[in-house]
């Protein structure tokens, strides 16, 4: 199932329209245009879990790294008049930092996608502008489909991509240098299993 945007109205897309979708679906609002695609398939929600489990003991609780850190799995950000839902997002520990529950309107210092024949399009284009705009400093692009990692900094306004790794490579990359870990513990056990599962 294909993600597309809604057809154009006279009317930009409202929050409301993201709470009419059925439950299985993910909505956001990109530049007025409503984005709804479905829950991530397995080997996309395996590898942002495995990707949590790198981080948080390092970065968030701290205990065997720097901490310093919090981090949300799908949080829905609304920056602006825009609604995204980044796989992760991180926040730099600050005194007077208090996330909300749900609707956090603190852009993230990073964010981590991982892309979906259904999401690339627009996570690449759209979603990465905004990221821009409201100073997301750093951006993860995982695509799990060809097992690599692209590493990207914002830097005077503009993304930059810092560095790429592939396959079984040792990441170390920005914000997150002071860990490394081998990026293929991000892809699935059973790769060579056949399976029927459609990737979304």
């Amino acid at each position: 199932m294909q993600d597309t945007p809604r057809p154009a109205r006279d009317r930009p897309a409202t929050y409301a329209d993201i709470e009419a979708l059925p439950s299985n679906m993910v909505g956001e609002i990109l530049y007025g245009v409503l984005h709804a695609h479905p829950r991530p398939a397995k080997r996309h929600g395996r590898a942002a879990w495995r990707l949590a489990g790198q981080l948080d003991g390092h970065f968030d609780l701290g205990r065997s790294g720097p901490g310093g850190w919090i981090f949300v799995g799908e949080p829905e950000l609304h920056l602006g008049h825009n609604v995204v839902v980044p796989d992760v997002g991180g926040w730099r520990r600050r005194p007077d930092l208090q996330l909300p529950e749900t609707a956090i309107s603190i852009a993230p210092d990073w964010i981590c996608e991982i892309l979906s024949p259904s999401t690339s399009r627009y996570d690449r284009t759209d979603k990465l502008a905004i990221y821009a705009e409201f100073g997301v400093g750093h951006a993860w692009y995982i695509d799990p489909l060809v097992n690599t990692l692209e590493v990207m900094s914002l830097v005077d306004g503009k993304w930059q991509i810092t560095s790429t790794f592939k396959d079984d490579d040792l990441v170390s990359a920005p914000p997150f240098e002071a860990h490394s870990f081998s990026l293929d513990v991000l892809w699935p056990d059973d790769e060579a299993t056949p399976t029927n599962e459609p990737e979304q």
